[in-house]
């Protein structure tokens, strides 16, 4: 009989490991509640008066925290709430994507501080990097020293196998190709200090929701993100689940057949490539698909037809969803207007009150908030959450 070996399922905690995970669990409490003032943080954190006064102390001297104006009326000493630093953490987020890429800098709040965009119609690597690279440079010109020391790093969001995604267009095939031979890590280390994360596409659309969009609602929760090719991901325990090997939540890969019978997946079914492709066939540029502000009034017709098909799809996929993990709700976001996210949501819900859901406790459908900038903002989220916040499904971290 052969051996059983016994994983470890934690390790122990030094006293510097405690502490490190006390501060991060009161600067998550600041993001996901806002500003309070140290008594709501005990109240919430389950820790002491006198423990959250020494850690806040601490966080505000390191720059972390602010206190905001005394909040008077009540009985006793005004209370003073505290509140995230929007200067004490920034990071880069970098979104390479199939017919763009984003590079931004975020702060903790979330706010976007800088933007730029690259858009072509392949994407071509050394291309992608000169773009990083200058767009980088041209940013940390205009920082002054103080905000750009308190960059923490660069968070990279980019499908999962890009090579394996290309279009049905064979002479796309070299350049995604090319992608399979490229280290990302080495490419930006190239030209750039900072470390470097690297996150699924749509997994890092789900951090961006459940960071700073409606993902605070729910304890559990899938997530679709319909952008040129459909992806997605899952939170349990108020946190993103990205997997053993990170790509968990690849709901992209779910299964599904053509009208023809033929087996398919979900990204062969529900992408926004395919109204692209309509397009085309009907002489309509479909580059418009990408222009920002976006605005689909104008191949409405076309549009109506690809939700149906869609939102048909993404009913089945719920429900499929749901059958492994009893999710409370499922988030739709995506690279369209709200207005069609909108749409596609109430279809869905409607297509899911026809589907068999024999055993099965069928979810809220709920509308992301993000919209098309959904992953560069969580490419951002990467190096600030794993540097300063609590990811529950992550265990402690042993202090090194």
């Amino acid at each position: 009989m052969p051996k059983t070996v016994v994983r470890s399922i934690s390790a122990g905690l030094s006293q510097k490991g405690v502490s490190n995970h006390n501060e991060r669990l009161l600067l998550t409490l600041l993001q996901r509640h806002g500003n309070m003032p140290a008594s709501d943080l005990a109240r919430l954190s389950g820790l002491s008066a006198p423990a959250v006064s020494a850690i806040l102390k601490r966080l505000e001297g390191d720059g972390l925290l602010g206190r905001g104006d005394p909040q008077r009326g009540k009985v006793g000493k005004p209370s003073v709430p505290m509140m995230l630093s929007p200067d004490g953490v920034l990071a880069f987020g970098l979104k390479i994507g199939r017919r763009s890429a984003d590079l931004l800098l975020m702060d903790i709040t979330g706010a976007v501080r800088h933007q730029k965009q690259f858009k072509y119609d392949l994407p071509v690597a050394k291309d992608v990097f000169a773009f990083v690279s200058d767009g980088m440079a041209a940013v940390m010109a205009e920082l002054p020293p103080h905000i750009a020391n308190r960059i923490c790093g660069i968070g990279v969001a980019a499908p999962f196998e890009m090579w394996n995604w290309k279009e049905p267009n064979a002479a796309s095939a070299p350049e995604f190709a090319g992608w399979k031979d490229i280290n990302i890590h080495v490419e930006i280390s190239k030209f750039s200090a900072l470390p470097v994360s690297l996150v699924n596409d749509a997994t890092a659309a789900c951090q961006a929701e459940h960071i700073f969009g409606r993902g605070k609602e729910f304890r559990d929760y899938a997530y679709f993100f319909v952008g040129a090719f459909i992806g997605g991901g899952i939170v349990l325990n108020h946190s993103v689940f990205e997997g053993r090997q990170g790509n968990a939540g690849a709901l992209g890969s779910l299964p599904s057949v053509s009208p023809l019978g033929e087996s398919k997946q979900l990204v062969d079914m529900a992408s926004i490539h395919l109204l692209e492709a309509r397009l085309a066939e009907v002489d309509v540029d479909p580059s418009l698909l990408w222009q920002t502000p976006q605005d689909w009034t104008e191949i409405a017709r076309y549009v109506d037809l690809w939700l149906g098909q869609t939102a048909q799809e993404l009913a089945k996929a719920c429900l499929a969803t749901c059958s492994v993990i009893d999710f409370e709700a499922v988030l739709i976001d995506g690279a369209f207007p709200p207005e069609v996210r909108e749409e596609l949501v109430a279809r869905v819900r409607r297509y899911m009150a026809n589907q068999d859901t024999r055993g099965l406790l069928p979810p809220r459908i709920e509308s992301g908030s993000i919209g098309g900038n959904a992953r560069a903002v969580g490419a951002a989220c990467g190096p600030i959450l794993s540097g300063f916040l609590l990811n529950t499904n992550a265990g402690l971290a042993v202090a090194s």
